[in-house]
């Protein structure tokens, strides 16, 4: 029963609506298939240390990107 009430607090639900659950179970979110705003509110409805890691690897790959700019346009003036 610990499990069940780990589950059920997890997703914000009591155990009475996990094991009567009559709603409709969502299905899997392509990203790819959302515009760049839906998928800003997607990531805004994440837990603060899930946000924390999105938001944690697009700013590791605009670091590297800005990098990679900086150094083949020094590079391009030698």
């Amino acid at each position: 029963m610990d499990a069940l009430n780990k589950i059920a607090k997890y997703f914000g639900m009591t155990i009475d609506q996990i094991v009567n659950f009559d709603g409709v179970v969502p299905q899997e979110i392509t990203v790819e298939d959302k515009t760049l705003m839906e998928q800003v509110k997607m990531i805004q409805e994440l837990e603060p240390e899930e946000k924390s890691m999105v938001f944690k690897m697009v700013d590791t790959f605009l670091t590297k990107k800005k990098f990679k700019d900086f150094f083949q346009k020094n590079v391009a003036m030698l």
